[in-house]
């Protein structure tokens, strides 16, 4: 006997209504796309569970990748058997032999195929008293047990299980439409793209590079933290925008106070021109409430201007210690922290406007005609796309 299956649980899909379905094909889309180079398996969809049937793979990385999967919110390895009493009872007995460092279990049962003659409290006493009958050292405890044995009944056969293991929750990327996430390169942005991805949102990203005043090493920062961030979903295409004349005609024609401010609304304008490009319907970025300058109330009600794209701010309330500890648990913290400016970070003005007013904004935007560098900014934008490191590892090996 061994450990056959994983199962895959729900979390917040289960309490959809009649679109629930949509959500476990897309559920489903992303687990086969994040195992297709394991070799045999087979993912069955049920309404309330999924299935990884190993067949005789090595379940651990499986397990692992899946843990990144959003809209699992726990999986378990899993043992099945026909439906009939005895071979639950040695499955049961298995299941609990091969546990580590257990003196402790209970049994949790749950009969869904109620033409199965025992029902669930009973086989609970069943399975309970075969267990103390044919083991030593064991004893019953039902409220902090070393190990917990589910045992579900169903209709296509009995599943055991004895570990729970959290998922990453959420919903399934790509259920919830797609955004455009402002991606810089600090700490705060990719910790806004993981969390909405979180939400069900495919992402793609946008980069403003400004040569020669960032260097390749910067650029390179971005598409590494892009990398990280395809674990939790699909490949990301970055738009790359030049956004070096723009940024020097806006430090010699705006007042300094005031720079910023129309540097992130030029920003706004050129990310929606791309959504609009795109067919992507919002936009998304790494601000909280009062971080730095550009990220006050009247910052953001002067930047969003220029914009009828709806902006998602996943951060909004968070704390910076909170983004740091998201970002140290996906991985992006020490990326984001090498020593390579971005463009944010160039031409910073003394003292920025905390509280920019939008009449003055539009003055001073209107003494200066940005229409050329815009629509040259525009017409130069690469689009690099980021494959999940895998992919691009299987993809280098088939040319050695």
């Amino acid at each position: 006997m061994q450990y056959e299956y994983i199962v895959l649980r729900y979390g917040e899909i289960a309490l959809k209504g009649k679109n629930r379905k949509n959500f476990t094909v897309k559920l489903q889309e992303n687990v086969r796309n994040k195992l297709k180079e394991v070799p045999d398996i087979k993912i069955k969809r049920q309404r309330d569970r999924m299935y990884v049937l190993l067949n005789g793979q090595d379940p651990e990385p499986i397990i692992e990748k899946c843990r990144h999967i959003f809209g699992i919110h726990s999986l378990s390895l899993a043992i099945k058997v026909e439906n009939d009493t005895e071979e639950i009872k040695k499955a049961a007995l298995f299941a609990l032999e091969e546990a580590d460092g257990v003196e402790t279990f209970k049994i949790t049962a749950k009969r869904t195929d109620k033409s199965f003659p025992i029902k669930s409290q009973d086989l609970n006493q069943v399975l309970g008293g075969y267990l103390l009958s044919n083991t030593d050292g064991y004893t019953v405890d039902v409220h902090y047990p070393d190990i917990e044995l589910r045992v579900e009944v169903r209709q296509d056969g009995t599943y055991i299980t004895s570990q729970k293991i959290a998922g990453a929750g959420g919903l399934p990327v790509g259920s919830s439409g797609k955004t455009l996430l402002l991606l810089s390169g600090g700490i705060d942005s990719p910790v806004a793209g993981y969390l909405t991805m979180k939400r069900g949102v495919q992402v793609e990203a946008v980069h403003f590079h400004s040569p020669p005043f960032t260097s390749e090493r910067s650029k390179q920062k971005v598409f590494d933290l892009a990398r990280k961030l395809t674990d939790y979903g699909h490949s990301i295409r970055i738009h790359v925008v030049p956004f070096t004349k723009l940024q020097q005609k806006i430090h010699q024609s705006i007042p300094h106070g005031y720079s910023m401010t129309v540097m992130r609304r030029m920003m706004m304008r050129v990310s929606e021109k791309i959504a609009e490009r795109e067919g992507i319907l919002s936009l998304t970025t790494g601000e909280s409430l009062g971080q730095v300058a550009s990220q006050t109330m009247e910052s953001m009600h002067s930047i969003n201007e220029v914009t009828n794209y709806p902006v998602l701010r996943p951060l909004i309330a968070m704390d910076k210690e909170d983004i740091i500890d998201i970002s140290q648990s996906i991985d992006t913290y020490d990326i984001s922290i090498r020593p390579y400016e971005d463009c944010c970070t160039v031409f910073v003005p003394n003292a920025p406007k905390t509280m920019p007013r939008r009449e003055k904004v539009n003055q001073f935007e209107q003494s200066a005609d940005f229409t050329e560098e815009l629509n040259e900014t525009l017409a130069n934008i690469d689009i690099v796309s980021i494959k999940p490191a895998s992919e691009e590892e299987r993809e280098f090996s088939d040319l050695l």
